[in-house]
């Protein structure tokens, strides 16, 4: 397995350091602690217009993140601060004293940042998510990947797919439930809507029968109020999303939603 993995003109490697060598760094037990350790650092270093820095080595203990997250966390951050910044770091080293540890990272950061590099391009990113009413609720779905939180089912585009198929495709993925009466809503493309990288979404709604069942990579899924919903931690601006559309749903039954044919 590669130890390094090179995006434009910085290395990034992950190495294995010696327990009795090293001050354990504790992963944080919270998303938005670890990028925004990522983050000062990296914008510290190019500050400072240095070659190279070391995260790590962390300890993991039941209450934090995984090292799963914590991967992917790192590699996100990473990539967006070279892709946004292209700074003069050449090295970004991630320390770790476990070789299990080690094997994992360099699976999950380089695999990531493959996929996210070769096969997603170089953005803005389309995706399609979708507000799926059944009954007198919607469904939400659980993250099981970071940015973690609830939000309604979604995701990327993949080439040579129509977004109306995307919509259909991660409704069923993620919910295991077949919608019907689909209709576009509203474009959301703020740059700062997705903590990872830029995305441009298609909102769609649309109703389905049954009970949702979690697929794909969510964790959970449910039925909720929008009362419910106000009270639960959401990812991405799906709160503005959803209050926007029970927003026009009282103004005006679907007055601007767009059928798709």
């Amino acid at each position: 397995m590669k130890k390094k993995f090179k995006y434009q003109n910085t290395e990034i490697e992950i190495m294995k350091i010696a327990r009795r060598d090293a001050e354990m760094i504790q992963c944080p037990n919270r998303e938005e602690k670890l990028r925004n350790f990522c983050c000062a650092a990296l914008k510290k270093a190019s500050e400072k217009k240095l070659a190279s820095i070391t995260f790590g080595p962390f300890e993991f203990s039941l209450d934090s993140l995984s090292p799963a997250a914590c991967a992917k966390i790192i590699a996100q951050e990473a990539y967006k601060h070279i892709k946004l910044t292209r700074p003069r770091l050449k090295r970004i080293m991630i320390a770790l004293a476990e070789e299990e540890n080690v094997k994992l990272f360099q699976k999950t950061v380089f695999g990531y940042l493959d996929y996210i590099i070769n096969k997603l391009s170089n953005g803005p990113f389309s995706t399609a998510d979708i507000i799926i009413e059944v009954g007198r609720g919607i469904v939400l779905i659980e993250r099981s990947n970071p940015p973690f939180g609830w939000a309604i089912p979604g995701g990327f585009v993949d080439y040579g797919e129509a977004i109306e198929t995307t919509a259909r495709r991660e409704a069923k993925e993620e919910t295991n439930l077949d919608i019907f009466d689909l209709k576009q809503f509203h474009t959301y493309s703020a740059p700062g809507r997705d903590p990872r990288f830029q995305t441009i979404t298609t909102v769609f709604t649309a109703k389905a029968k049954g009970s949702p069942k979690a697929d794909s990579d969510a964790r959970g899924v449910g039925i909720f109020s929008l009362s419910q919903i106000r009270k639960m931690k959401l990812a991405f601006d799906h709160n503005k999303v959803i209050e926007d559309f029970f927003k026009a749903k009282a103004n005006s039954r679907n007055a601007s939603i767009c059928r798709i044919r």
